[in-house]
């Protein structure tokens, strides 16, 4: 559902270079974030990506094809979502920490601790699979279309660019994630097992409630960022634990300011290459 939400639902995307152009420019973006360790958001970056095409198409055709109703909702999810994710997983915290106070077993807890944990992690992952395969997929639902082989939405086309996707993921998750999962764990506050398991269950929550509510009422998967409701569910958890000064504030700093470039740097990356695409093919748009 949120591949379908990339696919027609944002903007349109007519032709096989718009999808080319929009998920080079994610990947770009992305790649160049995650060598410097930022957790930047792939919803985002997708997102301005498939604006930066219908900027580019309003150049040269004078329209822009934004579905403004979804672009409005995506944005609103964007909000929320981090605020949600950080308040969940200090109540999480605090409610944890309380059970656990009354485990004397040291043993049994950590054995407990241990278990949630990877439970949490299985959850946060599926949730993760949900919403974020699609926004890295989701253009290329355009390729059926202007192939002419679909005129709409098409289920089998969602669960093969998925599965792709999710290779991708998993191999670019072995590549650059430990620079970004340096960043997350170590460098914004200092994680204790029980702040872990109230981060990652709060974050795929989230993640997992935005993804299914909106596909029941409007048809379409809500493409948030589940890196900002992971670190927001970290710096949730680490306010609850150690308070305001318990939070490296400059590293945060840099996170935030690396969230704020993510849309328009994905979007003009997005144009130069559509620019480039139409220049050396001659391919219309659209």
């Amino acid at each position: 559902m949120v591949i379908k939400t990339f696919g027609g639902g944002i903007a349109e995307i007519e032709t096989v270079c718009d999808a080319l152009a929009a998920s080079m420019a994610t990947a770009f973006w992305i790649i160049m974030s995650s060598w410097k360790g930022l957790p930047i958001s792939t919803t985002h970056s997708s997102v301005g990506a498939v604006l930066g095409i219908a900027l580019a198409r309003c150049l040269m055709k004078g329209y822009t094809g934004i579905n403004y109703g979804v672009l409005v909702k995506v944005v609103l999810s964007w909000i929320t979502s981090p605020i949600g994710a950080a308040l969940l997983a200090a109540s999480l915290y605090v409610v944890l920490r309380y059970l656990f106070a009354r485990v004397k077993d040291d043993a049994h807890r950590e054995k407990f601790l241990r278990a949630l944990l990877i439970a949490g992690l299985a959850y946060s992952a599926y949730a993760f699979g949900a919403n974020d395969v699609g926004n890295a997929t989701g253009v290329y639902a355009a390729v059926v279309k202007a192939g002419g082989i679909a005129t709409g939405f098409d289920y089998r086309t969602a669960v093969g660019l998925s599965m792709l996707g999710a290779a991708g993921i998993a191999l670019g998750g072995f590549m650059l994630g430990p620079r970004v999962i340096r960043t997350v764990a170590f460098r914004i506050t200092r994680l204790d097992m029980t702040m872990a398991a109230a981060a990652v269950i709060a974050n795929a929550s989230v993640v997992w409630v935005y993804t299914t509510i909106p596909t029941m009422l409007w048809g379409y998967g809500m493409p948030i960022s589940t890196t900002h409701a992971s670190v927001s569910a970290v710096l949730g958890v680490g306010m609850a634990r150690h308070g305001v000064k318990g939070v490296n504030w400059g590293v945060m700093l840099k996170i935030m300011l690396s969230w704020l470039l993510t849309v328009p740097a994905a979007a003009g990356i997005a144009i130069v290459f559509r620019l480039i695409m139409y220049s050396l093919t001659g391919i219309s748009w659209g």
